[in-house]
């Protein structure tokens, strides 16, 4: 057991560290097995050194957080927690934290996570970027924010959102109403992400003026489409054949970002997922790139994490099983 002092910096607001009824340094005395204490203008750690040189490293991280002028929340404790304990380190860059949008309410649009941050950068940087990961890791939205950016800055000239028209086994024909309100509900959350950036008459605007498309993936066949920002969502609900039209749509002056997470396939039993056999294909092909997102980059509710992971062992013993049932017969 060790004691140490952590000196807080004139006109830090300690209480924006500790949190509404003290919850995040109890979150991080939990995590590290220490104790930390307030006394006058600094913080008292004790505990194996070990323990107390990753607490040490979070608080400083979380007062550089505070210093810049933003506010610390129960995700980003537990993400900075996630980073000293399994990379042994962290700086104010990885924790994302960049503004890459803001919202049509003033709000900065911001990556939360290492993975967020990379994914943003690779967006920068190539013409077609896969987002593959869980739920709430920000795929789809991170990409709607970048294309009403790259739209706001003249980069393109139109954003086009798509998705296949599969969910769960239903069938389009099945649903009350007129095609387009027969697809609306396969496509409501790229419409989600759009409102939250252009407000609901900016984005109605834009559609009306053809800036703005959001249609089912089969639209796509025959297009060749320049200048425009391409978002393909639930791609993991893509046949190789749609995946590969889908690609080759895209033409001079676009950027198309390819988002899915490959455990949550709507598909047939018989049909191979496109989005699993693109990635297979196309790893290797300079600018094109593929990220990966892990329950680490969920921003949702800290409980989705442990929901993803529990999911994910699952899975795991099933396959071992049926491997193990395939040996033995």
């Amino acid at each position: 057991m060790i004691n140490r002092e952590i000196e807080v910096p004139q006109g830090l607001d300690l209480s924006s560290l500790f949190g509404s009824f003290d919850e995040n340094i109890k979150l991080l005395e939990k995590a590290l097995s220490v104790n930390i204490a307030q006394r006058d203008n600094a913080l008292k750690l004790a505990g194996e050194e070990d323990n107390v040189d990753k607490a040490q490293e979070v608080i400083n991280l979380l007062m550089q957080i505070i210093a810049r002028g933003e506010q610390i929340d129960r995700q980003k404790v537990l993400y900075a927690i996630t980073m000293v304990q399994e990379n042994g380190g962290i700086d104010l860059k990885m924790m994302g934290d960049d503004c890459i949008a803001v919202s049509v309410k003033g709000h900065p649009i911001k990556t939360k996570t290492l993975g967020q941050k990379r994914y943003v950068e690779a967006i920068d940087n190539n013409t077609i970027v896969f987002g593959i990961g869980p739920a709430g890791t920000g795929k789809t939205y991170l990409a709607v924010a970048k294309a009403v950016t790259a739209l706001r800055s003249k980069e393109v000239n139109r954003i086009i959102l798509t998705r296949p028209a599969v969910e769960a086994g239903e069938k389009l024909g099945f649903l009350p109403g007129d095609l387009q309100n027969k697809v609306d509900p396969y496509l409501r959350p790229l419409y989600d992400g759009m409102y939250e950036m252009l407000g609901g008459e900016g984005f109605l605007r834009y559609q009306e003026k053809g800036v703005i498309e959001v249609a089912p993936l089969a639209y796509m066949r025959g297009r060749t489409l320049d200048n425009a920002f391409i978002i393909l969502d639930e791609a993991q609900n893509t046949t190789p054949e749609q995946m590969k039209m889908f690609l080759t749509r895209i033409g001079y002056g676009s950027k198309a970002i390819v988002t899915g997470d490959i455990t949550q396939i709507d598909l047939p039993r018989d049909k191979r997922s496109g989005l699993k056999e693109a990635t297979r294909i196309l790893k290797n092909i300079e600018g094109i790139e593929i990220c990966n997102f892990t329950e680490k980059d969920v921003v949702r509710h800290p409980l989705v994490q442990e929901i993803i992971k529990a999911y994910a062992k699952y899975d795991e013993e099933q396959e071992k099983r049926r491997t193990k049932r395939k040996t033995n017969d």
